[in-house]
């Protein structure tokens, strides 16, 4: 992963781009970008990050995935969507960034790739036989955590029938963001142990890498937010990342997502992360109130799944880091500052799913 940063028009561009065997028309790149104005108002900034993304994209190729990280989503997300020009999937989640300002987005990039929208919320992205399904920005009407996951999973299930695909087979990732996450969290836990049932996702078999994390949307009323993307086409093959010395099976205390999940293609391979904190393989939380030896054992724990999967952290292409209080920011900022110094990334307030847990970060690599 080759990594570049620098700053222009009060926004910092940290990106990672890899390429194959150098050939210049068969890379990939994530790039964050961050505002490094404080002072400037919502509208200027986002005016600003959206000149910058609009540059990023011309130089890197089709965007994949573009999410928003926002401070105030009921105020900023019809401004945001008034101002896109790209369609593509997109993602816009209440989750603060964490140095002062009011939005920072991550942006993944492919030279190659072709993009088509199938739905309001899912997009078909497709390069060289493979074919990606992006779900994106799902929301329900449905009352309370547990029907709201429940519709969201069974929504994304029906849009992968609807390509000949299914959720057991094909999803590999999901992210689920959860408004009030220490109320909400075990209707979101319940509704996927519910739909998972449904299609065989058992500790016999597998599950699907996920993060489930706090964020808000712009409807007080959606408790839940849904991101997922699978995978279809020749010679995909899929392993599942343990960590097992490190991390216990998350079916043991009643969760049910994978540690990671390595996408293999016939010329590169995807490793997504999920969501990682300070664990031990007996599932137990490390270092209750110590943030910086929960951070070092996260690190150490999302090193361990990274080789299993047969990389490092020189091939993570972005991380996104949350934080329970804003107040560890300065902490953790300097501890990625001198384990990280190159890699895209961006550091936002979302608590965990469990109070103990002060910081979890994920990843994706590719190699």
């Amino acid at each position: 992963m080759l990594y570049t940063s620098f700053t222009d028009k009060n926004i910092l561009i940290s990106t990672g781009k890899w390429t194959r065997d150098g050939a210049a028309d068969q890379t990939e790149s994530f790039s964050v970008l961050s505002l490094t104005d404080l002072r400037m108002p919502f509208e200027k900034q986002l005016d600003a990050l959206m000149e910058s993304l609009r540059d990023v994209v011309e130089a890197n190729g089709t965007p994949v995935l573009m999410r928003f990280f926002v401070s105030d989503p009921a105020n900023q997300t019809e401004l945001i969507l008034k101002r896109m020009v790209f369609d593509c999937p997109l993602s816009i989640i209440g989750q603060t960034p964490l140095n002062g300002t009011k939005i920072a987005a991550m942006v993944w990039c492919r030279q190659s790739a072709a993009i088509c929208r199938l739905s309001d919320r899912m997009h078909k992205v497709t390069e060289r036989g493979i074919d990606e399904y992006w779900y994106t920005g799902g929301v329900s009407g449905a009352d309370g955590s547990y029907n709201q996951t429940v519709a969201l999973l069974d929504e994304l299930s029906s849009g992968l029938e609807a390509q000949g695909l299914t959720l057991e087979t094909n999803c590999m990732r999901t992210w689920l963001f959860v408004q009030n996450i220490d109320v909400n969290y075990k209707g979101v836990v319940d509704g996927r142990n519910t739909v998972f049932d449904r299609h065989g996702l058992t500790p016999d078999t597998h599950f699907i890498a996920s993060t489930g994390i706090e964020g808000r949307t712009e409807n007080c009323a959606s408790k839940v937010m849904l991101d997922a993307v699978a995978v279809s086409g020749p010679g995909v093959l899929v392993d599942y990342i343990q960590g097992a010395s490190h991390l216990n099976r998350t079916s043991q205390y009643g969760v049910r997502f994978e540690r990671g999940t390595k996408v293999e293609y016939p010329d590169r391979s995807h490793v997504y992360i999920s969501g990682t904190a300070s664990i031990d393989n007996n599932g137990k939380i490390l270092y209750e109130g110590d943030i910086v030896r929960q951070t070092e054992r996260m690190i150490e724990n999302v090193g361990v799944l990274l080789s299993e999967a047969g990389c490092g952290f020189g091939q993570v292409g972005s991380m996104t880091v949350y934080l329970r209080d804003s107040a560890d920011y300065a902490v953790v900022k300097d501890i990625f500052d001198k384990r990280f110094p190159d890699c895209p990334r961006v550091i936002v307030q979302a608590p965990v799913c469990r109070p103990g847990w002060l910081v979890e970060m994920e990843c994706i690599a590719i190699y």
